[in-house]
């Protein structure tokens, strides 16, 4: 494996080593036997603004001991309009792996192509598999690890989003059952779920029908970064998929709710359901940290 570029890349052995590695590195933390990162210099590409990513990619690299570099698109060529192709032929001499946080998922294909070092997907428009990561061994953490056949994962929302595609991903690759359930303007398109092909994932318009029986309930923002002018259709359509506590009485008892943050509360989920839970949610929001230290590991032994 020399890059992250997306969960539907991955094969169910790749993840299931990579969050073993997870755990690990999270135990071993501050007390590293190893330094994989040591003498190297990793680029931090950024055309999206971000918290959770910025912060635990930059933690993470220096702490397996290399060096980030933060580049805003602002900063560099790149946002004067030179192509991804010779941004990438230049830094892929310079320095030793990319974070990229863009739009385009073709971007972060092309620039893994054409500057020949280890690059990872932040999140683009089309996947955001870090996030994933993180959730997967946050379930792992609470429900025991390999227990994938016998959980009921559901995301509620934009379910043709990032989140949702990568979700609907991690099911088809281990096993587990994934409801998704949002208007049906926001159901996955017909040809993703062809190449998916997956049975055990379930669309509905049902927001109960997703949730009943469900051990870990998941919701995203309503509007992506690039959509605000959406926000006043988006919010009339999507607020029948709010997780509340009216919703959750449907679900397993020993059911929990996970967020990737940032959190709007009163719209995709209430407060009274998101401090219930902060717990896991912000156990979630660490794990990027812990995941992304395994990506890092795991490509750098390549």
């Amino acid at each position: 494996m020399k890059n992250l570029l997306s969960i539907e890349e991955m094969t169910a052995d790749e993840m299931r080593e990579m969050l073993a590695l997870a755990h690990r590195l999270k135990a071993e933390r501050g007390r590293h036997a190893e330094q994989p990162l040591a003498g190297q210099t990793w680029a931090l590409i950024f055309s999206k603004s971000s918290t959770r990513t910025r912060v635990s990619f930059e933690t993470g690299i220096a702490e397996l001991g290399g060096r980030p570099m933060f580049l805003s698109t602002r900063d560099i060529q790149l946002g004067r309009g030179e192509p991804i192709k010779d941004t990438a032929r230049v830094l892929g001499r310079m320095i030793h792996g990319a974070v990229i946080r863009t739009f385009a998922q073709q971007d972060v294909v092309d620039f893994a192509a054409y500057s020949g070092i280890p690059t990872i997907n932040a999140l683009t428009d089309q996947e955001h598999p870090c996030q994933i990561l993180a959730d997967l061994q946050t379930i792992e953490e609470q429900f025991g690890a390999g227990s994938w056949k016998d959980l009921k994962i559901s995301f509620l929302g934009d379910v043709d989003n990032n989140m949702g595609r990568s979700w609907m991903w991690a099911a088809k690759h281990l096993g587990f059952t994934l409801a998704l359930a949002g208007p049906e303007q926001a159901m996955p398109k017909p040809e993703t779920l062809a190449a998916l092909n997956c049975p055990n994932i379930i669309c509905t318009t049902n927001a109960e029908e997703a949730v009943r029986d469900c051990a870990v309930i998941n919701t995203d923002t309503w509007i992506s970064m690039g959509q605000e002018a959406e926000k006043g259709t988006k919010e009339k359509a999507f607020f029948p998929y709010q997780v509340n506590r009216a919703l959750l009485s449907v679900a397993a008892k020993n059911h929990v709710v996970m967020h990737c943050l940032p959190a709007y509360r009163g719209y995709e989920i209430t407060d009274e359901v998101l401090e219930a839970n902060a717990p896991v949610i912000f156990r979630e929001a660490e794990n990027r940290l812990h995941a992304q230290k395994a990506v890092l590991c795991t490509l750098a032994q390549h």
